[in-house]
């Protein structure tokens, strides 16, 4: 009976297993593989150990395990190692392991951090782990305190991305200049830092865009920023809270999280860069690419050297007209002496201003010779002025005058500010309002009006017509007639007319700016910018106001630069002197001009934190927005509202 029994059951677990076995067949599918990865790496174990103490300083690798492989994302620039390491460091992701090879010896009784910011990912989903930060000490003691802040251009308010920012507990400015940083971070795209693993005590902090790597203050070209302040890195328990909303309808709130918070002090400090005026000069080059002309080019702006002409022999300085430009980096001599042109070679004496190998700027006396160019066209200087031209049959037909240039800026329409001047092609030996018939169009009829001619500071060949007062929407005509001028190379001009319509007033926009927060005594003016931050228009700030007018209708932006040595322009900071470049605000928005329209917009700058005012639409360096998966954030969240729940 029992082995009947055993037979029957046998019998129906093979019918049972077969049909199993059928229908696994009959619905074949891949494997789902499991939930998808949404976890970052987790970090197992190091070595040396994490926050470990008396680490041997003959340690150089470091290793990092993970629960899964890893990979590194721009190491480089991700990853900061404070001490500053003079000799770079090799950082590679090995399988689950991240090892960091040291170059430097390890400084006793440090404590070092490793920030790996966001370099860290899981090497199949990319999982970010952030904010990573391992530490340890070679002392005793692992000091645990940190500063943050910001640093910014101070010219323009763009985030500094990228620049070291470092600390010296010697507080001697000389510090800077000569011994590498102690500790130190790198600003983020936002221009943020945060300097980690700092002991209590007093520090100076430093910006540096550090061109050598050296963490050395020691090329004037290197941007920078300072604070004259001493840094004391405090810390104090504060209270923060968190919000979970619900999933399925965000307006409502789950749940309000209170949560102890340590917060390090101080973390709104704010660095403003800047790059030094200094430039090397130097003499660049000189040249005669024409008979007439000698060209003197220098390296920088510089101040105006010094002529003395040796080879014809001259005392005086008849012999030239200079023209140049507003720094004196390039200087055009017209030589209007006969006798100095007819030379093949000119030798001069000229003093300059050179920088030295100390980086000084002393005075240099060098002798440089002019030659004249072996294909040299005869520009100028020449007797050019008539050229005799045959018919076919070989006879001489009228001479062909070759005219004195004249140039302008005149258009068919002017702006009410466009200022209206007029350029020769060689200096004149004479002009004045006489030379010139500046005339309004009253009842069809051009009516000659008051003017002046105003020369030109720099360039003596342009000169400024100034009426004593526009008429908005006036017909104007400017002529000169002919042989009226001449030139010192013989050339005479021939007539010159030229006709132009100023605009009217119902064309422009007028925009004031009702100031406040401004430092007193201190004079300000206000810049208008277009939609790449460059300025259009600007105007001084006078009793607290700015006014524009006659602007053209559009989009515009605006910042205001306090002038602290009233120079009209924004200047640059100097570390060896202790002086802070000039402070900038921006108006925080647009604002979109209109055609016949008052504008007023009352302006507190100190209304937003200096880090906020510029627009996101002029921002030359935006942050870089980190991609976020909604099914991930999803389920972050749903997991920290059931551990919010437990």
């Amino acid at each position: 009976m029992f082995n009947k029994l055993s037979c029957i059951l046998s019998i129906l677990f093979l019918f049972v297993l077969v049909v199993a076995l059928l229908h696994s067949c009959a619905n074949i599918a891949m494997p789902t593989g499991g939930p998808r990865d949404i976890d970052p790496p987790v970090p197992l174990r190091a070595s040396p150990d994490f926050y470990a103490r008396n680490v041997p300083l003959r340690t150089r690798r470091i290793e990092i395990t993970f629960d899964e492989n890893v990979r590194l994302v721009n190491p480089m620039n991700n990853i900061i190692i404070t001490p500053p390491q003079i000799n770079q460091p090799v950082i590679r992701a090995l399988g689950r392991r991240v090892v960091v090879d040291l170059n430097d010896d390890l400084i006793p009784d440090m404590t070092y951090v490793i920030d790996f910011t966001d370099a860290i990912v899981d090497h199949n989903e990319g999982n970010v782990l952030e904010g990573f930060v391992y530490t340890f000490s070679t002392g005793s003691v692992l000091d645990t305190l940190s500063i943050s802040g910001y640093v910014i251009n101070a010219y323009n308010l763009e985030p500094e991305q990228g620049i070291w920012v470092g600390l010296h507990s010697n507080l001697e400015d000389s510090a800077f200049t000569t011994i590498p940083f102690e500790r130190t971070s790198r600003t983020d795209s936002r221009g943020r830092f945060t300097i980690r693993g700092l002991p209590q005590g007093e520090f100076r902090i430093f910006a540096l865009n550090d061109a050598n790597r050296n963490f050395i203050y020691d090329m004037p070209q290197e941007t920078i920023a300072f604070l004259e302040t001493i840094i004391v890195p405090s810390v104090e328990e504060t209270i923060r809270q968190d919000t979970i909303f619900n999933q399925l309808d965000p307006t409502i709130i789950d749940t309000v999280l209170t949560i102890q918070h340590t917060r390090f002090l101080p973390d709104n400090l704010l660095l403003r860069s800047f790059t030094s005026d200094f430039q090397r000069r130097f003499l660049q080059r000189t040249e005669r690419a024409e008979r007439n002309i000698l060209n003197i080019y220098f390296g920088s702006p510089t101040e105006l050297p010094v002529f003395s002409l040796l080879e014809p022999d001259r005392i005086d300085n008849e012999w030239y007209i200079m023209e140049r430009s507003a720094h004196n980096d390039s200087i055009m001599l017209w030589i209007i002496d006969p006798l100095v042109a007819q030379q093949d070679s000119i030798r001069m004496e000229l003093t300059f201003m050179q920088t030295n190998t100390d980086n000084q700027h002393v005075w240099t006396t060098d002798t440089v010779q002019f030659n004249l160019r072996p294909q040299a066209p005869p520009r100028v200087g020449t007797p050019r002025n008539v050229t005799e031209r045959s018919d076919e049959n070989g006879e001489n037909e009228q001479p062909e005058i070759d005219f004195l240039t004249i140039t302008s800026n005149i258009r068919a329409s002017l702006e009410l500010y466009d200022v209206v001047y007029i350029e020769f092609e060689q200096p004149v030996l004479h002009f004045d309002e006489s030379s010139v018939r500046f005339a309004l169009e009253i009842d069809t009829i051009f009516t000659d009006i008051e003017f002046r001619v105003v020369p030109d500071e720099l360039n003596p060949r342009r000169f400024q017509l100034q009426p004593r007062r526009w008429v908005p929407g006036g017909r104007y005509q400017v002529s000169i007639d002919s042989a009226a001028v001449h030139s010192h190379f013989g050339l005479w001009n021939n007539t010159f007319e030229q006709t132009f319509t100023l605009k009217t007033i119902d064309q422009y926009a007028t925009l004031v700016f009702e100031m406040s927060g401004l430092p007193d005594g201190i004079p300000a003016f206000v810049e208008l910018l277009n939609n790449q931050d460059k300025p259009i228009r600007r105007t001084n700030v006078i009793n607290n106001v700015a006014r524009f007018q006659d602007l053209h209708p559009g989009e515009v932006f605006a910042r205001v630069i306090i002038d602290e040595n009233g120079d009209g322009r924004w200047t640059t900071g100097n570390f060896e002197e202790g002086i802070q470049p000039e402070q900038v605000f921006y108006w925080s928005q647009s604002i979109t001009l209109r055609a016949n329209t008052d504008h007023q917009e009352p302006w507190d700058v100190l209304a937003i934190p200096i880090t906020e005012q510029k627009p996101f639409e002029i921002l030359q360096n935006r942050p870089q927005e980190r991609r976020v998966d909604p099914e991930i954030e999803a389920e972050r969240e749903r997991r920290a509202m059931q551990q919010a729940q437990w």
